[in-house]
């Protein structure tokens, strides 16, 4: 008998937008933060919100219900900010509220559906069903194009230096 080659098990941070249920890769999260405003940069794309410090870095937010073309919701005392490690940067994420850390039975994920095409399929994992609710795994790697993270790296050099 061999061991298998690639762990069955791993752990995901569960968060809520609305109704819907997204994880991540424990790896890919960074820190888990309150809720703070962050610092508005103006001409960039609606669903940024700005930056924030963090550890001594500018740290880009994007606001997932935006990047999502969801309705928005107002901050609530449960809002939070995910600090997500891509590519070798940080990015935060708001969202409603963290749910859990829970360990992943890979065998139980099943492939994005056929309608999740185009760019919204790229950020997808899979998706899985947790207790009564299905979970929509991202793949925070791909949240952002490589022209969007330009966007966000030109933004992050200009706060730096004050430009």
């Amino acid at each position: 008998m061999t061991a298998p080659t690639t762990p069955a098990l791993s752990k995901i941070v569960t968060f809520a937008l609305g109704d819907d249920f997204f994880a991540a890769d424990i790896f890919s999260v960074e820190r888990v933060l309150r809720y703070q405003a962050p610092r508005a940069i103006p001409n960039v794309p609606g669903w940024i919100e700005g930056v924030i410090e963090y550890q001594g870095r500018v740290v880009p937010v994007i606001n997932l219900r935006a990047r999502f073309e969801m309705s928005q919701n107002d901050v609530h005392a449960g809002t939070r900010i995910l600090v997500f490690q891509a590519n070798g940067e940080w990015i935060g994420a708001v969202v409603d509220a963290v749910v859990e850390v829970a360990a992943l039975d890979k065998a139980t994920l099943s492939p994005p559906p056929p309608l999740f095409r185009g760019l919204a399929g790229e950020y997808l994992i899979g998706i899985l069903r947790r207790k009564d609710r299905l979970v929509i795994v991202l793949d925070v790697a791909r949240l952002l194009s490589s022209n969007e993270r330009l966007v966000l790296e030109q933004m992050r050099d200009g706060v730096t230096h004050g430009g």
